[in-house]
């Protein structure tokens, strides 16, 4: 407790404030009572008020302190009477503690023993109380640990769910899935173990994931690597199916154009047009019943899920990269072909349908996904596929020597280009190597042809053809356009001009332009093309294949005179034909034959070529067959006297000339006139030949005389007119050379020959003076031999000087003529 004076003091203070603020009020100076105003109000710092007092005047200090002492004393004035009015007070309130104080003391003795027996009572409650509190901790432990669980159940939920993801192969599924936990879930329990080694173990996932859609994709490549030929088998179909109808309905029209269409017998096939647009029907049927789609064929999840995986873990170029790259490696092997595609069929059709297959599905891919291929990379894939497929197709066709292997490698181009075509991709350079293949399937077609024509001259037995009845007759006109009125008036059994080989080449030449016309279906050429294709290629079958087999069957061996004249008659009527074979042409294209640029056949041009060469080969056969004749001849050349009649070996050529000779007439007249005149000179040639051989060393006048007889027989052969057109003794001229020679030496006029040598009135105009100088010494050769006694017989020697004579003076105009010369 505070002392009494301790109380006094304080009393004083509490009203020191308005005791000062009186003693203020009656201060004069406002100055001072302003600095102790601030003074008393506690305010800090007080500083600046300080230092006012002291900068006003010089005596301030001491006035300041006056002012504060009596201040002060006013102020403790006050306080002792604030105490001096409160003593009594304190004084009984002093008095009143002492009487509680033992009151207080009995108080803190009770208050003690009811704080000891209110602790005894506590004890019990403490004890309660304890379980109380830890039951509540474990209750709000229990109560966080729920909230924590579940906080953390949606987590572990959401990992088992990829976990399961995973085990059912959803993978991207389960990609979504750690996305949501990596950024819904994971940072609700990031601060647990568990969730650390989640976090840890999704990277591992991710990349599992990774290599187990790139092995899906691997397979998923593998497999459409081995069943590209069945997708590129079914597109080509379905693309052969939506052209069936269009193809049928022009087949039909074409049917419809050529029914029962005949001109000059030549009649469009209604059987073979029907059949063919049967079989399209049939075909069209089949498609109809089942039409696959590439989705139907392939499962395309693989590449789908592949691409979705790697674009959600943000690696989708890599996937494009490797997609690309192993793509066109197997671009690379689907292009390679087998070495022996070329020999059937089956082998172009698989590595199209495989080629067709590998861009269908790139064409899917392209469709149905963003990104994983471009189309600036499948065409350029397409681009070095192309230059690779038709590298490939020109090295193997031009091994195919089968036509119809080559027709069907072009359907099979045809369909595939189609198809691809259907799909976006640019096929004009197919079309352009077609044309090429064309001309190789030309060739093909021509060797094959070639070999037909061989054939068929082969069985021709070269005579006329003989029909006993009008069916035969209908017959033959049927095969070949043929009109004769003469013929027709005839009764029957009657014989066609030509031989069987005639309308068996004209059927064939037919047959050629139906092979040649398959080719150019199809190929999106304008009737005009189509129409300069085939008559351009009928032209090669009659220019070179059938020429060539013409002047080959003229040639050989064993082909006589005879055969040789029906081959001259068969040209003919085969060059007839081709105005037939013209409008065959045109009624299949529909292009009139006035077109402007339309070709003409060369028929013409063909068959007189083989005309000429046939009547060369006529004219070559005939001196040949007069040369074998001419060498039977066995003159004795020393006969004294002839046998007063023609050699046998010369009439025997006779006869055979005349019989030869009644064959030429169905020939031409200027043919068998020139064969008739070109024989005769021949023979004339042959038998100057005999007179003037070298090693002829001796010829007797009656050997002279014989072969006059021989010559004769010639001159009476050809003032008979053996082939009827020659103008008075045309032909009798042929024999001009030696009928003069042979007068000389008969009349034995030799003044007259010299004397009238040159002159163009000459009677031995023709005589050469070598030539009878070549005889004449043969003659005296034998004279001089076969009189041995001449010299005993005037006349005998007169004719030997004769002889000399003469020969001196022959000699001496060769000699003349010699150096004129």
């Amino acid at each position: 407790m505070k002392s009494d004076s301790e109380l006094v003091f304080v009393a004083p203070l509490a009203g020191k404030s308005g005791a000062c603020g009186t003693m203020l009020e009656e201060e004069t100076d406002q100055t001072y009572e302003n600095v102790l105003a601030e003074i008393q109000s506690f305010e800090l710092p007080i500083e600046a008020t300080l230092r006012s007092v002291y900068d006003d005047q010089p005596n301030a200090h001491k006035k300041f302190m006056e002012k504060l002492d009596a201040c002060i004393r006013n102020h403790d004035k006050e306080i002792e009477k604030m105490c001096n009015f409160h003593h009594q007070g304190f004084v009984d309130a002093i008095t009143e503690l002492l009487k509680v104080r033992t009151d207080a003391e009995k108080l803190k003795v009770q208050v003690t023993d009811t704080n000891r027996r209110f602790q005894d009572a506590g004890k019990e409650v403490i004890v309660h109380t304890e379980d109380i509190i830890r039951c509540r901790i474990q209750q709000r432990n229990i109560t966080t640990v729920v909230e924590k669980l579940q906080l953390c159940l949606p987590v572990l939920e959401m990992y088992s769910k990829l976990k399961e993801q995973m085990s059912a192969k959803r993978y991207y599924s389960a990609l979504k899935t750690m996305e949501q936990l990596e950024n819904v879930y994971f940072p609700w329990v990031s601060q647990y173990r568990f969730c650390q080694l989640m976090i840890e173990n999704l990277p591992k996932l991710r990349e599992d994931i990774k290599e187990i859609s790139m092995s899906d994709l691997k397979d998923f490549l593998e497999s459409i690597r081995k069943h590209s030929d069945k997708i590129g088998e079914t597109a080509m179909k379905q693309a052969q199916h939506q052209k069936t109808f269009s193809v049928s309905l022009q087949k039909q029209n074409k049917m419809k154009f050529g029914k029962n269409m005949y001109i000059n017998h030549d009649r469009i096939p209604e059987e073979r047009n029907e059949t063919v647009l049967k079989h399209s029907l049939e075909e069209e049927d089949e498609n109809e019943e089942e039409v696959l789609t590439v989705q139907d064929l392939v499962d395309f999840s693989p590449v789908y899920r592949c691409l979705h995986i790697y674009s959600v873990l943000g690696d989708e170029e890599t996937f494009e990269n490797y997609y690309r790259k192993q793509r066109k490696k197997q671009a690379r092997l689907v292009l390679q072909p087998q070495s022996n595609m070329h020999e059937t069929v089956d082998g172009y059709r698989r590595y199209f349908t495989q080629i067709v297959g590998f861009f269908v599905v790139e064409d899917h891919i392209l469709h149905v996904t963003q990104g994983l291929v471009t189309r600036a990379y499948t065409d350029e894939l397409w681009n070095m596929a192309l230059s690779k497929i038709i590298a490939v197709l020109r090295a193997h066709s031009s091994y195919c020597t089968d036509p119809d292997l080559v027709l069907e490698l072009k359907n099979l181009i045809v369909i595939f280009a189609d198809t691809l075509q259907g799909y976006g991709f640019p096929v004009n350079r197919l079309f352009d190597l077609l044309f090429e293949i064309r001309d190789q399937y030309n060739e093909t077609l021509l060797k094959k042809w070639a070999g037909v024509f061989r054939d068929i001259f082969e069985e021709d037995n070269y005579s006329p053809i003989p029909i006993v009845n009008e069916e035969e007759y209908k017959i033959v006109i049927s095969k070949f356009p043929f009109q004769d009125p003469d013929l027709e008036k005839q009764s029957f059994p009657k014989k066609f001009p030509m031989s069987q080989s005639v309308p068996h080449i004209y059927i064939q030449v037919k047959e050629f332009i139906y092979a040649s016309l398959k080719f150019s279906e199809s190929l999106h050429r304008s009737s005009t093309e189509i129409d300069d294709m085939l008559r351009k290629s009928t032209n090669l079958l009659l220019t070179r294949t059938l020429s060539s087999c013409l002047l080959n069957l003229i040639r050989k061996p064993h082909i006589g005179l005879t055969e040789l004249v029906q081959i001259i008659i068969n040209t003919t009527h085969l060059e007839q034909a081709c105005k037939y074979l013209e409008d065959f042409i045109t009624n299949i294209t529909n292009i009139s034959q006035e077109t402007v640029h339309t070709t003409r056949l060369y028929g013409l041009s063909t068959f007189k070529d083989a005309r000429h060469a046939a009547e060369g080969e006529i004219y070559t056969k005939l001196n040949q067959k007069i040369d074998e004749f001419v060498q039977l001849a066995d003159y004795d050349w020393t006969m004294s006297e002839p046998d007063g009649r023609a050699s046998g070996y010369l009439m025997d050529l006779i006869n055979f000339l005349r019989s030869i000779f009644q064959v030429f007439t169905h020939l031409p007249g200027k043919v068998a006139q020139t064969a008739c005149m070109s024989a005769c000179q021949h023979l004339s040639t042959s038998l100057m030949q005999m007179l003037l051989d070298s090693e002829l060393k001796q010829i007797s006048m009656g050997a002279v005389q014989q072969f006059n007889l021989d010559v004769i027989q010639c001159e009476l052969f050809a003032s008979s007119e053996p082939v009827p057109g020659f103008q008075g003794d045309t032909l009798q001229l042929a024999f001009i050379d030696l009928r003069q020679l042979l007068d000389l030496f008969m009349v034995w006029d030799w003044s007259t020959y010299l004397a009238d040598y040159g002159q163009p009135a000459s009677k031995y105009l023709r005589v050469n003076p070598n030539t009878a100088l070549t005889l004449l010494e043969k003659m005296k050769d034998t004279s001089k031999k076969n009189n041995i006694f001449a010299q005993f017989r005037k006349n005998d020697r007169d004719k030997q000087k004769l002889i000399e004579t003469v020969v001196k003076q022959l000699r001496s105009l060769v000699n003349g003529m010699s150096q004129h010369t």
